[in-house]
């Protein structure tokens, strides 16, 4: 259960699916209440399928083209800290001009759900905890942001937009903390490798 819970968190943070809510709920205007119970059903199917996809092939992948674990942990660890760094630093999440008919692929599945920071968290996952909890806590993850944006109107009412803005913040500054580490972790990896 603790080792599930180290997969859990970082992916929750790297979701992000609170601080997501405002730019859904903007998305979501003048759409009728069925359709938009669709377009969540939608996301939820195409980020847990790219999540997916990338937890089984995307270590592979990274191997045969010639890039060590090391290696990708330090990048990312600095594409996480970067992610964390524009959202922390910016105002509010603007909003996009989409396809009604694939919004919840694009851009709600993928990248709302699962963008960058899920994919790189999953394979350093990956490689720390195994496939099988790193898939089960990626797939919570997705339906964690997709039960959120279920109940988006009740939460962002609960919340409030400093509520949300808030959350999200503070899930930024965690997912900086995180990326620094990875880099800390890859930095002493890679010394180790070439002390050998």
């Amino acid at each position: 259960m603790k080792t599930f819970f180290l997969c859990f968190v970082p992916l929750f943070v790297a979701v992000d699916a609170v601080g997501g809510l405002p730019l859904f709920v903007s998305l979501m205007e003048g759409i009728e209440r069925l359709r938009q119970r669709r377009i969540v059903v939608q996301s939820v199917l195409t980020a847990g399928t790219t999540a997916v996809a990338f937890v089984l092939v995307g270590g592979p992948a990274l191997r045969w083209i010639g890039i060590s674990v090391t290696d990708f942990t330090i990048a990312g660890g600095v594409l996480l800290f970067a992610i964390s760094l524009r959202d922390l630093l910016s105002v509010d999440k603007s909003r996009l001009q989409v396809d009604p008919a694939t919004v919840g692929a694009v851009p709600i599945g993928v990248p709302l759900i699962t963008g960058p920071a899920v994919l790189t968290t999953c394979i350093l996952l990956v490689d720390h905890h195994g496939r099988v909890l790193t898939l089960l806590a990626a797939l919570a993850n997705v339906f964690v942001a997709g039960a959120v944006f279920w109940f988006a109107e009740p939460i962002s009412r609960r919340l409030g937009s400093p509520g949300t803005k808030t959350l999200s913040k503070m899930g930024s500054l965690l997912l900086a903390a995180i990326g620094v580490m990875m880099v800390r972790r890859g930095v002493v990896q890679l010394i180790a490798e070439a002390g050998k």
